[in-house]
């Protein structure tokens, strides 16, 4: 393939189910929590594999560039790029196929990627994105994804559906996408699993530019109209003072939503890594060591007949637990969140707490 490969990672979310460890001013990228490295910085290690890092760019919130460029000395100040509001999927999108037309022009290939996913098995991380690649160049026109094959009936994830077998790269099988799938309810996320063909919905998506270009003119015009302006900015050396006025004035829509769900000529890549978006406190489980009890704990900790509980401190703050199963307590300087396991996506529902009791906004 000769084409460029370029990697946007977007990283601009505010991880609110790990609250209270993840704040607007420390957001879910930028904590550890599946080993030593931040999220955006075990993400961008990863996509080495795929990519020279001069090809690499990171959109994130404004206020977050600065150490985004800390944590990632390797990359291009450059190539960092902060988003004056925060859009979704969509406007990201298109502001990444903006820079990456500029870079590479519109026969170039992106990945868009989330920050925050844990994945460890990046040899066949980075076969699938080239074979999806491959397949992007091949196919013009076509937007290719990652599905995930389901392991038990997840309601919190998107699924897609996948039809008969439409090809093979390398060792990647590409399914025909026939539809995405809002996250469902337990009733739907058991029939989507028993019918085998489903996948869960990655969020990642790999396309030429000029594709998805096409895809929103198409399907997205108001997309289209913030791409070609912010490509007009671009060429014509206006993109640092013009880029808030314009993006500020985008509707907030998610990608799969504006596009995906809408496109003809979707080719699902099987994925053939480890994938978790480790989305909740809940979800974090599968990458902590858990002891005889069933408890899976950071920092300092000490149960009575205490089982199966989620800990998270630090080693200077005794956390102690007796007679209680299926929590989750997490512990900062200045918050204790405890709650039932099964209640711990309603974490978004505490925040809102802060519209109506001022008092809490600090915290919150």
């Amino acid at each position: 393939m000769n084409q460029p490969i370029y990697a946007v990672v977007m990283a601009g979310g505010r991880g609110e189910r790990f609250w209270p460890k993840s704040r607007n001013a420390r957001p879910k990228q930028l904590l550890k929590l599946t080993g030593d490295l931040t999220m955006i910085e075990e993400t961008v290690s990863r996509i080495k594999d795929v990519t020279d890092v001069n090809h690499i760019l990171v959109i994130t919130n404004q206020e977050y560039v600065e150490v985004i460029r800390q944590l990632l000395p390797e990359l291009p100040e450059g190539n960092i790029i902060g988003e004056p509001a925060g859009r979704d999927t969509g406007p990201c999108a298109a502001l990444a196929a903006a820079l990456v037309k500029e870079r590479g022009g519109g026969d170039a290939v992106m990945l868009l990627l989330p920050a925050d996913h844990a994945i460890h098995r990046r040899r066949e991380l980075a076969e699938v994105l080239r074979d999806a690649a491959t397949m992007a160049t091949e196919r013009p026109g076509c937007l290719v994804t990652v599905g995930v094959p389901p392991t038990g009936p997840e309601t919190a994830y998107g699924y897609i559906h996948c039809g008969e077998e439409s090809g093979r790269i390398g060792l990647t099988r590409f399914y025909r996408g026939l539809g995405f799938k809002e996250k469902p309810d337990l009733e739907r996320a058991r029939a989507f699993v028993e019918a085998g063909c489903y996948r869960w919905n990655s969020g990642m998506f790999i396309w030429q530019v000029a594709s998805l270009e096409e895809a929103f003119r198409r399907h997205a015009p108001e997309l289209k109209e913030l791409f070609d302006d912010l490509c007009t900015l671009l060429r014509e050396g206006k993109f640092a003072t013009e880029l808030a006025e314009r993006f500020r004035r985008a509707r907030r829509i998610s990608i799969d939503y504006a596009v995906m769900e809408k496109a003809e000529d979707v080719a699902v890549a099987d994925c053939r890594f480890d994938w978790d978006d480790v989305g909740s406190w809940t979800a974090l489980r599968h990458h902590l060591s858990v002891n005889e009890e069933g408890n899976a704990v950071e920092g300092l900790f000490a149960g009575i007949d205490a089982r199966n509980l989620t800990v998270m401190g630090s080693a200077d703050h005794l956390i102690a637990a007796i007679g209680v199963e299926d929590l989750v307590i997490v512990n900062t300087d200045d918050v204790t969140l405890v709650c039932r396991a099964s209640e711990a996506q309603r974490i978004k529902e505490l925040l809102k707490l802060a519209d109506t009791r001022p008092e809490l906004r600090k915290f919150l």
